[in-house]
Parts: structure tokens; sequence; C-alpha cells
């Protein structure tokens, strides 16, 4: 990825984050090219996502069906669109035929969400949606994610009974002020291997996202394929409020 002496400020931020990622991963002994960065552009304009579309970057996370549905048609069809936050089931459908190049939902945390997302995948008869498993490795009540003991169940759920949906990993978000954020990431790896033995399959096939602008860095070192990062690329500024 070139730089340009016409690229802008976020453009510039994603560059770093790049290299910041790819020095983490040597210190850990590991390929930077299998680390995915998902570019968290909630509250973004679209003008901010297309600078860094720009650059070469295909990887954008909305938090937030509405702003999502509003945004996709704007961009190119090739973005690779994750869906990062909660999940409510009468949402499910206008996210779904909403954004045909949703990659993945990264959320599902219970049997309920699975089985719409699966119903309408059917119904709408797009391909087969990548999904991962949150966790609540923090223990917090305000925290989405199935609890550590449950991981392995919904993931069992999954892969059984949701054709549309391939289980593609975990994810977590760990403590807000990143104090327990080993522990809730050596957490989610615990999930991971006990996962793996349960469907006898490689860790290497059961993708970790974990880490966020804050922590980021630490989370690769503990594994993680796919980190999350908004603010350190796209700043402060905000998408316009509705009227």
């Amino acid at each position: 990825m070139a730089a340009s002496a016409m690229d802008g400020v976020a453009a510039t931020a994603l560059r770093s984050v790049l290299q910041r990622v790819k020095q983490a991963a040597e210190r850990s002994s590991r390929a930077s090219d299998r680390i995915r960065v998902v570019a968290v552009s909630k509250t973004k304009p679209v003008s901010l996502l297309r600078e860094v579309y720009d650059t070469g970057h295909r990887c954008f996370g909305e938090n937030y069906v509405q702003e999502i549905v509003e945004k996709a048609p704007q961009l190119p069809e090739d973005i690779e669109w994750h869906f990062i936050g909660n999940l409510q089931s009468n949402k499910v459908k206008p996210l779904l035929t909403g954004v045909p190049n949703l990659a993945m939902v990264e959320t599902v945390d219970d049997e309920k969400i699975a089985n719409n997302l699966d119903r309408v995948i059917g119904n709408i008869g797009r391909k087969p949606l990548k999904v991962l498993v949150q966790v609540n490795t923090s223990g917090e009540t305000s925290k989405f994610g199935v609890d550590p003991d449950g991981c392995l169940a919904l993931v069992k759920h999954v892969t059984s009974n949701c054709p549309n949906l391939e289980f593609c990993g975990l994810m977590t978000i760990g403590m807000p002020d990143y104090t327990s954020t080993p522990e809730n990431f050596k957490t989610l790896a615990n999930c991971r291997t006990e996962v793996c033995n349960a469907l006898e399959i490689p860790e290497e096939q059961c993708e970790l996202s974990m880490g966020m602008s804050g922590d980021f860095e630490l989370a690769i070192e503990m594994g993680s394929t796919n980190v999350r990062v908004g603010s350190t690329i796209f700043g402060a500024r905000e998408y316009p409020k509705k009227q």
C-alpha cells in the first residue's frame, strides 16, 4: 500500500495501524497477513470510509443496522462488511436484505439470533453467512455474549442446526478499562481450545476476534486473528444525525 501525498488523516492513520499490526505479529512470530483489521466506521461519514477504501482497505465494521443499511449502497460492492453490534431479531431481515455484501456477523450470542439469521438467509436465498459466537469473557452484566461455560453448546447449535451459517470462530470485547484484558483474552483462547477439541478441528480453523483501538496489539500477541479498530483510524468526527 504505497503512501500518497494526497492521503488524508484517516488514510495516514490506517497506515500507522497496519504497521503496528505488523510489528505485533512479528513479536509473536505470526504472519501479519493472517490478521484482519476491521475498520470500525460507526458514526463516521461515508466520505471518511471512502478515503480509507481508496488506500486499498476493504474490511469495515458497523454497530448499528440503520447505519450499515444506509452506508452500504453508497460505497463499492467489494467491501467486506462486518456487523459487530448487538443484533435484535427484528433487525435481521433488514440487515441481510439491505447489505448483500455482508461478510460476517461477529455477535451471535444465543440460539434465537442464530436461528433467525439461518431462517432469513434461507428465505432470501443468499449464500451462507460467516458468523462468530460472542463470548462474555469479563462477566459484566452490561456486556452481551454467551457465558464461557455455554460457549461450546452454542457453537454446536450453530454447526448442527443452522445450515445457512458458517461458524468461523469466537469474539469477545473484554473490560473497557483494559485492566483484565489479558485474562479476558486468555478465557477466549481457552474457549477456542474446548471448541476445537469437541469439533475435532485444528485451532487455525477457529478465528479469535478480540482487540480494539486500545488493546489490539496485545490481542494480536495473544492470538487474535481479527481486530476491530475505530477511533485510531477515523478520529472523533461523527456521522450527521438525522433531524
